[in-house]
């Protein structure tokens, strides 16, 4: 097995008496995506500070590399940022030649979106553009590994695709990426999956690791909304698709106690859960 290009185990940070990352184990390997999953303050920036050497664990282990993060370690691989790490009063070009001289690279070209754009501030070119650019200054070096912080957020849908194609060619060609996303679609893309709540990683592996037996329960009544309401009302987990109600990790008998004691009448269908379900149901049962 080729060395973990990331390599976290039992690492853990704390902010006075807050546990911002509570002992997180992870890999990433050379040409693997991995997805790093979990609601807003659940940890993973935090632990992707670590994992650059931006922050000191306060506990476990964590190598890049096979080393310690360090400015050397950094200097391998690709980073965006949520906040994008470019300078609204520079150009496009002029971003990207102060990128090439800090890491040696060469002409790093603007994707072809911008190649018009090469002039223009980039505080002007908007968030879809801004994105592009900087896919194009974190692969400008060839790293080896790509640390992606919801890099489509806030992007259109073909934009997103466009830039997943650009992870998944760097990935077959060897480079390993961790990715976070709020996007289940773009979840679905990745090897493997590491669930967090409130600083833990609550559930690792492949999508289907990840669903597991979570179970889910199509409601089909004339009114939507009053069937949804009964089922929150019971403190059952309940999901919408479109105005379809789904229970999530319920018996048939708690959904029809629960509906009828709200007079509602309804036709149940067991369906398959989807990974956001699974997601919502696993940090239910870890809080």
């Amino acid at each position: 097995m080729p060395e973990a290009l990331i390599s976290a185990r039992g690492v853990t940070r704390k902010f006075g008496d807050f546990t911002a990352v509570d002992n997180v184990s992870l890999d990433v390997a050379p040409g693997e995506i991995v997805g790093l999953l979990g609601a807003n303050g659940a940890g993973k920036t935090t632990l992707i500070r670590m994992i650059l050497g931006l922050l000191q664990p306060s506990g476990g282990e964590l190598a890049l590399f096979g080393r310690e993060p360090s400015r050397e370690t950094r200097a391998r691989l690709g980073y965006v940022s949520q906040g994008l790490g470019l300078w609204d009063d520079l150009t496009v070009r002029e971003n990207l030649a102060f990128v090439d001289g800090a890491f040696g690279s060469v002409s790093t070209a603007p994707p072809d979106s911008l190649r018009s754009a090469g002039r223009e501030l980039v505080g002007s070119i908007g968030l879809g553009g801004q994105r592009q650019l900087a896919f194009a200054a974190a692969l400008g070096h060839e790293p080896e590994l790509l640390v992606l912080d919801e890099p489509t957020s806030g992007v259109d849908p073909l934009a997103r695709a466009r830039l997943w194609d650009t992870i998944r060619d760097h990935a077959d060609a060897g480079v390993g990426a961790l990715v976070t996303t709020h996007y289940m679609q773009e979840a679905e893309r990745c090897d493997r999956l590491v669930l967090m709540s409130r600083g833990a990683a609550v559930a690792q592996g492949t999508v289907a690791d990840i669903v597991g037996d979570t179970t889910a329960t199509e409601v089909r009544a004339e009114h939507w909304q009053h069937a949804f309401t009964a089922l929150n009302q019971a403190r059952i987990l309940v999901a919408l698709a479109g105005t379809h109600v789904r229970a999530v990790d319920a018996g048939e008998g708690e959904i029809r106690t629960a509906l009828a004691k709200a007079g509602v009448k309804a036709d149940l269908a067991p369906v398959a859960a989807s990974l956001d379900e699974a997601m919502v149901a696993r940090e239910r049962a870890g809080n």
